[in-house]
């Protein structure tokens, strides 16, 4: 191994509630400071020469990824009025290309390729038709750093109008008339707290603010109903909603309260003829129920409950139609699709079966809301994404479109299955594993396992054409569906976060004690992997248990997070507090995140090979925190002699790469760290025809 470039240890004292803690590198937050990006470069430099055995591999696995994919290719069209909506992808482009068709004649609506043009990179938001067709909102950022610069393009002639508005976030509604634009700006924490309404034509500086949230705690955000005749304002924290209305036909109007917050009440709302349809955790429905009330009085008062809360059924929304309302649960750690008949008020809801017992079903492009189908896609582990237009009255579906993957991939070769591990409090951990069917169950194989585990997210069982270089290497590829996150309902949640946040670090090992247990694997042989709030998982389990792995990938981690969530003025700290507990106001908080900090908690055992990435423009988890992790690890000899590098996107933010050939040039480099760290042979292994026929057409095997 080449020498690691070593930051001088520049001590800042942090004192909280008594207690001190010691940060040599507290400094490199300073990015106007010149030795801190010197030392980002330097990390590079050194993590491109400890890979350099590996670029053969590299470039290899590269080749495989793309050789699967369909690198021109057309998105399902999607209609709406005489429009049909689609993107579309040219071989050797990095970016889509979203168009629209009538008639058979297309119109480009946004080429991404045009716009990043001369850019390293660039990200499409906001990108939004008016409603009677004629114009096109969208937003550029050229760094990662999540600001955009909002413009509008005249679909008439191709040619973008002269209004360009500075530093919008995520969110955009248009008013009925076609010429007024709802958005958002973030504060100084990065925290959407304004809704500003511009009319077209006018200046910038004439814009009006219509609605500011003081309440740092809060995100706002809007949007439009499905039938487009309102305009919904929505302010959250982690546990509280307030929804705010206005008539798209009145956009000058006053917007109007819902139901005025709760602490601890969370509700979203969608317009259906005279009436609100509310899903919401109110009066102990702690799965959420659906409720509805007239526009007219709208608050909790007139609520008549529709779908009553389920012990065992998390709600997570609905999609509206004139005459169905489309209810979006999750029942035994699995999203699944009910259809509710809406004709003079609601019938009985039926579901949608699903071909296998492990996958994962999402919302499609349903852009009309007077119709009777209902788009929506479906995949597995081992069945590629999938696009199903299902007839909610003669409730029959038709297949649109399965992925393409190309060089032969036959599911039939490989296997899905649901594992479940025993949490050391006898708490049941479900996994989700797919392999190729004659991999050896003798603890040779090697394993990567995936986890999150925060914020209420569902890791879901997903298809990945790039994840096949890995299974025909032998691997086995789990997700771990941890507490912390959503799959087992609200109370899954609960017991992951606050003062239950180690149940997520001990579910995670639970889960990978169990792989080596039943012979999935064994530690040499075992990867982690995860980002954000996955790459503190990734930090904690390896402080915990750095025996039970032989590689950690930790992507953007927040690694910091006791000294990240006791700095109000850092994005996203205030709201954060709902989430990890408030450190600054209470000292039992502050000791247990200090018990599991990643940063605070580095030990001089021997820890796996590390690969751990950052983004200098990331306006989420800042590099700082990846890049003073990785100088503790090595400063304690955390190595072992084993590799423990650092690679940083110095122009880009926390979702890395933004072109689809630099993401997959970035996955082949991730591969290949795994496949160097655990031995495992570069060329991909001669397989056996497996003995009997597997994939969609036959369930998947259930495992406890």
């Amino acid at each position: 191994m080449p020498e690691a470039p070593k930051a001088p240890k520049r001590p800042t004292v942090l004192t909280h509630h008594g207690d001190t803690r010691v940060d040599e590198w507290y400094w490199l937050r300073d990015r106007d400071d010149p030795e801190v990006l010197a030392l980002l470069e330097a990390e590079n430099a050194h993590t491109e020469a400890a890979t350099a055995h590996t670029a053969g591999l590299r470039d290899r696995l590269f080749d495989e990824m793309v050789a699967r994919i369909q690198e021109t290719d057309l998105s399902v069209p999607a209609r709406k009025g005489p429009w049909e909506y689609y993107t579309r992808t040219v071989e050797g482009q990095q970016y889509p290309i979203s168009c629209r068709s009538r008639d058979g004649v297309e119109q480009v609506l946004l080429d991404v390729n045009e716009l990043a043009e001369g850019q390293d990179f660039c990200e499409v938001a906001n990108d939004d038709v008016s409603p009677d067709a004629s114009l096109l909102s969208y937003g550029v950022d050229f760094d990662g750093g999540e600001k955009y610069t909002m413009r509008f393009r005249d679909l008439s002639t191709g040619a973008d109008l002269d209004d360009r508005v500075e530093g919008t976030y995520y969110g955009v509604a248009w008013a009925a008339d076609n010429r007024t634009v709802f958005y958002t700006r973030p504060d100084q924490a990065m925290r959407p707290y304004q809704l500003w309404r511009h009319v077209l034509g006018t200046p910038v500086a004439d814009d009006v603010l219509v609605h500011q949230e003081d309440d740092e705690r809060f995100f706002l955000g809007v949007g439009v109903s499905q039938d487009e005749q309102y305009v919904f304002l929505s302010l959250e924290s982690k546990v509280t909603s307030e929804v705010r209305f206005l008539r798209a036909d009145d956009p000058t109007g006053s917007f109007q309260v819902v139901q005025p917050r709760e602490q601890g009440v969370e509700y979203s709302v969608e317009h259906h003829g005279e009436s609100f349809l509310i899903v919401t955790n109110a009066d102990g429905a702690e799965n959420f129920k659906l409720v509805r009330a007239p526009v007219s009085s709208p608050g909790r008062e007139s609520w008549e409950e529709v779908v009553p809360h389920r012990a065992d059924v998390k709600l997570d929304g609905v999609e509206v139609f004139r005459r169905w309302v489309v209810l979006w649960e999750r029942a035994g750690g699995l999203r699944r699709i009910r259809v509710l008949p809406w004709d003079d008020g609601p019938g009985r809801a039926e579901e949608i079966d699903q071909p296998e017992p492990v996958y994962t079903v999402g919302p499609g492009a349903n852009l009309e809301f007077d119709t009777d189908t209902l788009r929506f896609s479906y995949q597995s582990m081992v069945t590629p994404p999938s696009v199903f237009d299902f007839d909610m009255a003669a409730r029959t579906r038709e297949l649109k479109k399965q992925q393409p993957v190309l060089g032969g991939y036959d599911p039939s070769h490989y296997e899905t299955v649901r594992l479940w591990a025993t949490a050391p409090d006898g708490e049941q951990v479900p996994m989700s594993v797919v392999y190729r069917r004659d991999t050896a169950r003798d603890g040779s194989a090697p394993a990567v396992l995936y986890g999150y585990g925060s914020y209420e997210a569902s890791m879901e069982p997903t298809f990945s054409s790039l994840r096949l270089s890995l299974l025909d290497r032998g691997f086995v590829y789990a997700i771990a569906h941890i507490r912390g996150g959503g799959e087992l309902g609200r109370r899954w949640y609960e017991d992951g976060k606050l003062l239950q946040k180690r149940n997520t670090f001990t579910d995670f090992i639970a889960c990978a004690e169990h792989l080596v247990a039943e012979g999935w694997t064994s530690p040499p042989r075992l990867a982690v992997r995860g980002g954000s709030a996955g790459g503190l998982l990734m930090g904690a389990v390896a402080n915990m248990r750095p025996d039970l792995f032989g590689a950690v990938v930790a992507e953007v981690p927040f690694v910091d997070c006791l000294t990240t969530i006791l700095d109000e003025t850092l994005p996203l700290t205030v709201l954060e507090w709902e989430e990890w507990g408030n450190p600054l106001a209470d000292p039992e908080v502050y000791a247990y995140m200090k018990s599991y900090s990643p940063f605070d908690n580095v030990s001089n055992s021997p820890y796996p090979a590390m690969l751990v990435t950052a983004g200098l423009n990331d306006p989420r988890v800042s590099y700082w925190e990846p890049a003073k992790w990785v100088q503790r690890l090595r400063d304690r000899g955390a190595g072992g002699g084993r590799p423990i590098i650092l690679k940083v996107e110095l122009g880009a933010g926390h979702m890395g790469p933004s072109g689809r050939y630099d993401a997959w040039r970035d996955e082949a480099f991730v591969h290949a760290f795994v496949l160097d760290a655990l031995g495992v042979a570069a060329e991909p292994a001669e397989h056996a025809e497996p003995a009997e026929p597997a994939g969609p057409g036959r369930p998947a095997a259930e495992a406890r």
